[in-house]
């Protein structure tokens, strides 16, 4: 691991996470940490949905990802911060948190995403 990439800050914005998903990267991960009746009202279609509630017991999933940038979010960024800590602790050292959640994303990259 680089020195920047193990230095990487714990928040990234939207633009930055909307950018890398363009950018259609095999490293790369979103991932939506909001429960199920949240993202049946609005979602990024390219995150893989794990709740909060259940990233323990589902954290093997993500073990192929464990050293590739992982970016999660919610609605507005406490939870994500939260599972982004969490997978840090677990050796996610590329894990960060998408700053203002999929809110932040509706009203900057995405407005067809419904805001609740």
């Amino acid at each position: 691991m680089t020195a920047m990439q193990n230095s990487l800050p714990l928040e990234i914005d939207c633009h930055q996470t909307a950018a890398k998903l363009r950018q259609k990267l095999e490293d790369f991960l979103l991932i939506d940490c909001r429960e199920e009746d949240e993202h049946a009202i609005a979602h990024i279609d390219a995150a893989r949905l794990i709740p909060m509630s259940q990233i323990m017991p589902r954290a093997a999933e993500l073990e192929a990802w464990r050293d590739k940038h992982v970016v999660v979010h919610c609605h507005h960024g406490g939870r994500s911060m939260k599972v982004t800590q969490w997978l840090r602790s677990q050796g996610f050292d590329l894990a960060q948190s998408m700053a203002g959640g999929i809110d932040a994303w509706s009203q900057h990259i995405d407005p067809s995403v419904p805001r609740y």
